[in-house]
């Protein structure tokens, strides 16, 4: 017995050398093939490679179809992930053609949206009651993770443009996000449809053959026509009166008042939450939207203007922690070198050209990049970044940040910066200067927050090459955060 032991004790060091040799030489190699590599690329050819790293490093990939309809669309940019993401945060794009419907479903994620162009109705359950509000352009909106919506589009020649974030931190990990169906039919499927014919039927009182109807009349997809010539229903009719008639005509519904056809297709009668109160539909108590475009402006000289909505502006953003941001820059002017302390930021160009930099802790460049409307970028939590607008148009960009608290963006350059408020003797020690230097130097910039910055902005004729690539080419984001982005660190 004593003989095995030792036996297997002597075999199983034997395997680990040879496991941890192997290792060993294989990290070796792999160093050497790198090393090799790295001197026979030519100096230009390295130098093209690094920059067109750098050019990419923080900007997000292009978006990705989630669900498309001959209604509507909803593509996704999915978080970058690492040991440096403080917080993952996808962003949506739904896109609904005049008069359609995102039909009711819940997410095991919560959304912010924010209307980009168009008018929409989103309904939604709050706190066990059934509201509606009106969102049109600059309005953002809460919606909690599980709680029931619907998104409309009640114009009839205007699109629908929603940016949203996705915040996944109470997702089931199944993907970016699940969509749970309430409504639906054979495609998709509503949630319903997993429970036998028996025990629907019987849950809600009505005939196998009645359940059937309901159960499979969908077949449009997740995005649906709520015209007369797409398939007319109680939505289409619903959708096409004014507020207060459609209204009206819920609580018909509501208290049993309805006719045939109404109690057969009607879909609040599918949720079952209503027990005839009026004040479950017009007596809410839920929070309302927030126009962005509405608030003053947080700063504002004649370089430009910026924005935040946090939790102490809007409610819903405590509980969900997230805010939301929105910048104009001038033609030419910069947003002055700045940190964020408390979050993540993520954004997207609105409008015009401008130029993103981003630094790493160590002082060197980590991105360098010229964008332009449609770029989606993230700026990870206390790295030093800027943006710079091109020289010919206004830079407009819009996102959302991981902190529903006060930001409080620290500035590094400008009037109201941080070596402002550190203008010491050991701060012109630090720089190696004497102390009138150094005041001289910090107060040469009688700007603050936005900068004039002409001699930095980018000439438009950079972004040609960009503007006639295929659209199949989107930008590259860092998929592994391992030593790509420890690079430069030491």
């Amino acid at each position: 017995m004593g003989k095995g032991v030792s036996f297997l004790l002597l075999a199983l060091v034997l395997c680990y050398g040879v496991t941890a040799t192997m290792g060993y030489r294989g990290e070796k190699q792999w160093r050497k093939e790198r090393e090799r590599r790295e001197e026979e690329m030519e100096p230009e050819e390295e130098e093209q490679e690094e920059s067109e790293s750098r050019k990419s490093w923080f900007l997000m990939p292009k978006s990705r179809p989630v669900m498309t309809t001959d209604a509507g669309e909803m593509r996704m940019v999915r978080s970058p992930g690492g040991r440096i993401v403080d917080k993952p945060l996808h962003m949506g794009f739904i896109t609904m053609e005049p008069q359609s419907l995102f039909i009711p479903q819940y997410l095991d994620s919560s959304l912010i949206l924010f209307v980009r162009t168009g008018e929409a109705r989103v309904g939604c359950i709050y706190k066990d009651e059934m509201v509606e509000r009106r969102l049109k352009i600059g309005d953002v909106y809460h919606i909690p993770a599980g709680s029931t919506f619907y998104i409309l589009n009640p114009g009839e020649g205007q699109r629908l443009h929603i940016i949203c974030s996705i915040d996944p931190s109470e997702s089931l990990n199944l993907d970016t996000f699940q969509s749970f169906f309430i409504g639906g039919g054979t495609h998709p499927t509503s949630v319903l449809a997993g429970f036998g014919p028996e025990t629907l039927s019987t849950a809600f009182n009505v005939s196998m053959s009645k359940l059937e109807e309901i159960m499979r009349g969908q077949q449009e997809g997740q995005i649906v026509h709520v015209t007369k010539s797409h398939a007319p229903s109680i939505w289409t009719k619903l959708s096409q009166l004014q507020e207060q008639d459609r209204l009206k005509q819920v609580k018909r519904m509501v208290q049993g008042e309805a006719d045939e056809e109404e109690k057969e297709w009607s879909w609040w009668k599918l949720f079952g939450i209503f027990s005839g109160n009026e004040r479950r539909i017009f007596g809410d108590k839920a929070p309302d939207s927030y126009n962005i475009y509405k608030r003053k402006a947080d700063f504002k000289n004649d370089y430009g203007w910026s924005v935040a909505v946090d939790g102490s502006v809007y409610k819903p953003f405590k509980h969900s922690g997230t805010g939301v941001y929105l910048v104009n820059l001038t033609a030419g002017s910069m947003m002055a070198p700045h940190v964020n302390p408390r979050a993540t930021e993520y954004g997207i160009v609105l409008r015009g050209t401008g130029r993103i930099q981003i630094v790493y802790p160590n002082g060197t460049l980590a991105m360098d990049a010229r964008v332009r409307e449609g770029d989606v970028f993230w700026v990870p939590r206390y790295f030093a970044f800027c943006q710079i607008a091109s020289r010919s148009s206004p830079f407009e960009f819009f996102g959302f940040t991981t902190t529903s608290d006060k930001n409080r963006p620290q500035f590094l350059v400008g009037a109201n910066s941080l070596l402002h408020t550190f203008n010491t003797p050991e701060l012109a020690a630090a720089f190696g200067v004497t102390e009138e230097r150094m005041r001289r130097f910090i107060n040469a910039q009688k700007e603050a927050v936005i900068l004039p910055s002409a001699s930095a902005a980018p000439p438009d004729e950079d972004l040609k090459g960009r503007e006639e690539k295929s659209e199949d080419e989107g930008p590259k984001v860092i998929r592994n955060f391992g030593d790509q982005m420890i690079m430069g660190f030491d």
